[in-house]
């Protein structure tokens, strides 16, 4: 099983006990706050993937980090994780669950693919944008990748605009290639 899809598991297994208990809104502030730890913190990441380091060491590091920030239940993922040593995808699965937890409630998710990392002012301009077009509240999942060049791709749903400098790369690299087969004939 790929990580993501154990990612999408564990998430959709949190967010149905968290429903149980009516603690989803609560949930989803923990997942929050462990994605964005763990993705602002290049250390914590090398640590937590690091298969020479223990389990009860990289337990004891996030009961520190996160002990008195998230509810039992998020504890509760955590100590799961770490038992069935799968502790490396828990920013993949609190990613999953807020976009799970915006799902159920109505918010459009907004996947952005850009060469670097949004800024928060570019944030809260995509976010403007695909409320004037989708007339929904949204969040934004910002995906990093460099080949893209510059630019970005945005995905809402099943629509996408790719406005990215690679995407114009090949338009023109197939205009010209039309071009100079029409030139031989």
């Amino acid at each position: 099983m790929s990580g993501s899809r154990a990612a999408v598991r564990y998430a959709k297994a949190i967010l149905c006990f968290a429903l149980e208990q009516r603690k989803e809104t609560e949930v989803n502030k923990d997942m929050l706050l462990i994605a964005n730890t763990i993705d602002e913190s290049k250390e914590l990441q090398l640590f937590l993937n690091n298969p020479i380091i223990k389990s009860e060491s990289k337990k004891k590091a996030l009961n520190e980090v996160f002990a008195t920030k998230i509810s039992s239940l998020t504890s509760s993922l955590i100590n799961l994780l770490i038992d069935n040593k799968r502790l490396s995808i828990i920013e993949n699965v609190a990613k999953k669950y807020t976009i799970l937890f915006d799902s159920l409630k109505g918010i459009e998710v907004a996947k952005v693919t850009t060469a670097i990392s949004l800024t928060d002012d570019l944030n809260k301009q995509v976010l403007n944008k695909v409320k004037e077009i989708t007339g929904k509240e949204a969040t934004i999942e910002n995906v990093v990748n460099p080949d893209i060049i510059g630019g970005f791709i945005l995905r809402i749903g099943d629509i996408q605009y790719d406005a990215s400098i690679a995407n114009k790369l090949q338009v023109l690299k197939r205009q010209f290639e039309d071009e100079s087969f029409s030139l031989k004939l």
